[in-house]
């Protein structure tokens, strides 16, 4: 039995390590249960379906930095395999590709810690955890000796932690590429987590640590005693009225991969856009609480402003651009996308399978260039 056990770790790690390749890497992206555990979400009995509006075309061309980029060109040459909007409260454009349809559960990778977020928001409210001032091993006790011990939860949700990581996809040695391999042999992330050491004073720098999100997620279900699927369920996935069941991939221990293992439909990541959009309110209900949508997207120190980084600043889990339109963004590896634009009312949302997400200078990998493409839809729709 433990010979069986063992094989089957060993086919997940393969699975891991040719999960990106370019011949496989789109059914991969919407099939991951094949390869995982998961936990499922429900769908609701009654589903929200966003009304249909005047349908629009794309830009035919935007521009970034002086070049000239053809929108339809763009998106294939980014690998695109959804691309819908919601302007004014309704579905004015929806498009898949490459096998993609408006029921295909699309990994969201670091999108979900927008998500996560948006929960541990909610578990404040309901009075789960006091202060975002307490330290993480306040309710992690078993972080104790780690890197996270004696951190502020708001350093931990703002990605300032100071732990050190390096987040290198295309390192084989890189701390995330470790986490990976360690999760498809099924070991926790929790302990994973307990590894890890500090590196410099947190709350004095952006620094992106995925297992930020896995430490988050370990606050929530010790405090509300629930699952990190169930309180999603409960918490978001009903009062929306998501039109599709979802699930979340999770290690051998039942642990949700937090980080980034969230796997749903173009149209239910809209939802959560839609949502933050409306600050938290949905169809005259208050979901997550405003001050909590609002802090989320606001950077308010001097290390998280976009200036004072590479292009975006950062707020609970979500990016926010330079400029004055209020926007922010909710961002996946391989160039997943929730775009949010308060002042046209635009929410945008992108679902890619981009094996060339991580070369240097690739246009078709960066998301200060198709945000450029955001605005231009956005922009057109307030003509």
């Amino acid at each position: 039995m433990g010979t069986i056990k063992f094989l089957t770790k060993l086919k997940r790690v393969y699975r891991v390590m040719h999960l990106f390749e370019e011949d496989n890497i789109a059914d991969n992206f919407r099939g991951m249960y094949h390869l995982f555990g998961d936990k499922k979400i429900a769908a609701p009995d009654q589903p929200f379906h966003f009304p249909k509006g005047k349908e629009i075309s794309l830009p035919d061309q935007f521009t970034f930095e002086g070049n000239t980029y053809k929108s339809s060109e763009y998106l294939n040459s980014a690998f695109t395999k959804g691309f819908m909007v919601i302007q004014n409260d309704e579905l004015v454009y929806e498009r898949y590709f490459s096998g993609n349809s408006e029921s295909s559960r699309h990994i969201s990778w670091s999108m979900a810690k927008s998500v996560v977020s948006a929960l541990f928001g909610i578990a404040m409210e309901e009075g789960y955890i006091r202060s975002l001032d307490q330290a993480v091993d306040e309710y992690l006790p078993d972080l104790r000796g780690s890197g996270y011990e004696g951190v502020r939860i708001k350093d931990v949700l703002q990605m300032s932690a100071g732990v050190k990581f390096n987040e290198d996809y295309h390192a084989f040695w890189s701390d995330i590429n470790k986490w990976g391999r360690k999760f498809a042999f099924g070991s926790s992330q929790d302990k994973f987590a307990a590894s890890l050491k500090n590196e410099i004073e947190p709350g004095t720098k952006l620094h992106y640590v995925s297992i930020n999100t896995h430490v988050l997620a370990m606050i929530i279900v010790r405090a509300t005693g629930k699952g990190l699927s169930e309180y999603l369920e409960e918490k978001l996935w009903r009062p929306l009225g998501m039109e599709y069941s979802a699930y979340w991939l999770c290690d051998d221990s039942g642990m949700e991969v937090a980080l980034g293992g969230l796997n749903i439909t173009l149209r239910d990541y809209a939802k959560i856009g839609q949502l933050y959009l409306d600050q938290g309110a949905w169809r005259g209900v208050q979901i997550i609480p405003k001050e909590w949508v609002l802090a989320s997207v606001t950077p308010d120190a001097w290390h998280l402003m976009p200036e004072n980084n590479k292009f975006f600043g950062y707020g609970y889990h979500w990016w926010v651009p330079p400029g004055g339109e209020g926007e922010f963004m909710a961002m996946g590896v391989y160039n997943q996308y929730i775009y949010v634009n308060p002042s046209t009312r635009t929410v945008i949302v992108v679902n890619s399978a981009n094996h060339r997400f991580n070369e240097e200078g690739n246009p078709y990998a960066a998301p200060k260039v198709i945000l450029e493409l955001f605005r231009a839809i956005g922009h057109r729709a307030t003509l």
